[in-house]
């Protein structure tokens, strides 16, 4: 282990530049992941007013055994930080979609859960949304490159379900 005075080695080390496969990999993942997720909003924006974080929120909330989850995990599912989703789960309640109570099971953990109202718009939009997914994602896409796309996002741990193993 290195002491406050010595030098660290490995910043020293020449860094691994990206070679071009690596750079056209690289380029294409971080431009999926910044211009996507406004192309899927936008659909959801106008017809229902939702952003595609709420949505995915109410998304998550709604395949929770019991329409409902602890805010912890919504939080991992949903990507985004508990003062975030806090946040947009206090949107949802004024709008009478999600209600938020202690966990029965575990008072020190708070759960949201899908009202009957949060339900029937989940439902009216997940057509919207689904057009979008295929139209952008899935309809572009081969078999072998969707089972390539599944693959990929499972050898870089991106899945809900390693929100489990991440949590361990």
């Amino acid at each position: 282990m290195a002491s406050d005075t010595e030098p660290d080695l490995d910043a020293q080390a020449e860094p691994r530049w990206l070679d071009a496969a690596e750079k056209e990999a690289w380029t294409g993942l971080i431009s999926l992941a910044l211009l996507m997720p406004g192309r899927l909003e936008a659909p959801l924006h106008q017809e229902y007013g939702l952003s595609l974080f709420e949505y995915m929120t109410l998304s998550q909330i709604s395949e929770a055994p019991g329409r409902a989850i602890r805010m912890s995990e919504l939080a991992y599912l949903t990507n985004g930080s508990l003062s975030r989703l806090s946040n947009v789960v206090k949107r949802l309640e004024q709008r009478d979609w999600v209600t938020r109570s202690p966990d029965p099971a575990d008072g020190r953990y708070t759960l949201a859960a899908l009202t009957g109202s949060g339900y029937e718009l989940l439902v009216a939009a997940a057509p919207v949304h689904l057009r979008a997914v295929r139209e952008l994602v899935l309809d572009p896409l081969g078999k072998t490159d969707r089972q390539a796309l599944a693959r990929i996002a499972a050898k870089l741990r991106t899945l809900p379900s390693d929100y489990r193993q991440d949590a361990r």
